[in-house]
């Protein structure tokens, strides 16, 4: 399904990009480069690029009904606005851990944020995937790793992907109606030495789309969990993709180079880039965050 092979389509060299996120009010993609603090924003029409400045480290940003965005900062969720660039403190999932930060989100159907964090050290069990509830409240439901990413739904919202990184698993939760995860099971199991599954993205046929941290790829797999197929990249940190365009046919991939020695980043100097790639099969439509906000 894949039609076009991956190319660099913004020049950052960043430490971390992370998060894409196809916004289509704007016809637009946004990412964030975490370690460099930054929001971004790309207009493939014009190829308008722009970038805002985070107070603290940056996991995501997540569109809101009605404008905005809610942002995953290191100290907590807060509402962004790119109008003046202002971050308003929401709330802090994890006032006890001032070690870990947030990493990686998705909105389900119903409008609310799902969301992860992760120890910034990358070495304790510290991290979980929380659900913004309607209250304001942030919700744990999932058991502690150290570096979460995802989560990721499924088209009819039933579904729930989330990813232990260092552990190289992905898992899949039945996602209830009450937004409670129950029937955790792996989904995908991705060895150490071919890489480490970063952020999960699900097209419109319901497969999982996987990048590999240091495994210079991106993965399709079927609803079922079996490997479809594999798209390589020139640089080996692929941090997660987002469906994109008038027909949700380009895929954007985020990438880093934060691990990369100088010698390796000048063979390797397209790590931390943007990148883009044509698909026959489409994405599925984003969603508004519309709890808690």
């Amino acid at each position: 399904m894949v039609r076009s092979e991956p190319v660099s389509v913004w020049q950052l060299g960043a430490p971390l990009l992370e998060g894409p996120v196809w916004v289509e009010r704007d016809q637009a993609l946004w990412f964030v480069d975490i370690k460099g603090r930054k929001v971004h924003r790309y207009d493939p029409a014009n190829g308008d690029r722009r970038s805002w400045d985070a107070p603290d480290q940056v996991g995501f940003v997540a569109p809101i009904e009605g404008g905005g965005f809610v942002a995953g900062l290191k100290t907590g969720l807060a509402r962004f606005d790119p109008a003046d660039g202002s971050f308003t403190h929401l709330v802090d999932p994890e006032p006890h851990l001032p070690g870990n930060r947030l990493n990686d989100a998705t909105v389900d159907p119903e409008g609310r944020l799902w969301f992860g964090t992760m120890d910034d050290a990358e070495a304790a069990d510290s991290g979980t995937i929380y659900q913004l509830a309607g209250d304001g409240s942030c919700v744990a439901s999932s058991p502690l790793v150290s570096i979460t990413n995802g989560p990721a739904v499924s088209p009819d919202g039933r579904t729930l992907y989330h990813i232990d990184t260092l552990g190289g698993v992905v898992f899949a939760c039945d996602l209830d109606a009450d937004g409670a995860l129950t029937g955790r099971r792996e989904f995908a199991r991705i060895p150490n030495a071919e890489g480490y599954p970063d952020g999960p993205t699900v097209d419109s046929e319901g497969c999982v789309w996987v990048g590999l941290y240091k495994g210079s790829v991106v993965r399709r797999y079927s609803p079922s969990g079996e490997l479809l197929e594999v798209v390589r990249f020139p640089v080996d940190a692929i941090t997660k993709i987002a469906f994109g365009g008038p027909e949700l046919k380009t895929v954007y991939a985020t990438t880093a180079a934060k691990h990369l020695s100088a010698e390796e980043k000048a063979a390797m100097p397209g790590a931390g880039d943007l990148f883009a790639f044509e698909v026959s099969v489409p994405g599925l439509p984003g969603h508004l965050v519309r709890a808690g906000v």
